[in-house]
């Protein structure tokens, strides 16, 4: 798959993150492979609830949030990052264009400005890095107080029962190269059935201004979760503090740099 002229890795669709979006994903994969644009290859799918145009139908100064709003397309590029976006648009129709409205709103209210709002940020936060978890309240408490040790080991039984669906576009796109620190920010959800179909639903509904601009996200270093990464079969790979960090206190919320979605830096 090109991007920005140059190749980048192959997806490895046997990955268990990608597993969800495996049967439709692949596909339209392979035929960017084979030579079609992001786009065209997107537009292909018959499921797809939007269609996707070319970067450069993307007016100068006009936001890309906005354009999608007012004319139901979405700018592309070719790459694994444009690529991912139309993935969850195609599972997530609902909470994409929750997202979308809600990023509108924002702009209608406030205009374009060189620093986006808490909301904007948080909704952009949201829509390039997140992670679903539906958990047992065990599992869930012990990721909220950052105690890795309880989350992965002495609660790792617990992650049978456990549901992590992987949203952010940007998210997925740094998992095509796995690396230990990759950090999601999760939210957690409620769905009535293990079905992408009602946690859309679910998800489009919950998703406010005001709960986002509250930003509640905890963050998770996705290879850690059990079956997801052979190396923590051993109990030594939750013991790199730089990447399983304790707690700093309320005020530093995030122990990762919030843009890269790494654990390299604290907002």
């Amino acid at each position: 798959m090109k991007k920005q002229g140059e190749q980048t890795l192959p997806i490895d669709w046997q990955a268990p993150w990608l597993a969800p979006y495996r049967e439709a994903g692949q596909p339209l994969a392979q035929q960017v492979l084979a030579g079609a644009s992001c786009a065209a290859a997107l537009n292909s799918d018959p499921a797809m609830p939007v269609r996707f145009v070319p970067q450069a139908a993307l007016p100068d100064g006009m936001a890309y949030e906005q354009y999608i709003f007012e004319q139901r397309g979405v700018p592309t590029r070719d790459g694994l990052h444009d690529f991912f976006n139309g993935v969850i648009w195609r599972h997530f129709p609902q909470s994409k264009r929750q997202l979308n409205r809600l990023q509108a709103a924002q702009i209608a209210a406030d205009g374009v400005q060189a620093v986006r709002g808490p909301v904007r940020d948080a909704i952009t936060v949201f829509d390039e890095n997140a992670a679903l978890l539906c958990a047992p309240d065990a599992l869930w408490e012990a990721l909220a107080a950052r105690d890795w040790q309880r989350l992965f080991i002495e609660l790792r039984p617990l992650w049978a029962q456990a549901w992590l669906l992987l949203f952010g576009h940007a998210l997925l796109e740094k998992l095509v190269d796995p690396r230990k620190p990759i950090t999601a920010h999760v939210y957690r959800v409620q769905p009535a059935t293990n079905s992408i179909a009602s946690l859309d639903t679910w998800l489009a509904q919950d998703l406010t201004a005001a709960k986002l601009a509250g930003k509640p996200f905890v963050p998770l270093p996705v290879l850690g979760v059990p079956g997801w990464w052979l190396a923590n079969d051993n109990p030594v790979f939750y013991d790199d503090a730089q990447v399983f960090r304790p707690p700093r206190g309320a005020a530093r919320r995030f122990p990762y740099h919030p843009a890269t979605g790494e654990a390299n830096g604290h907002r």
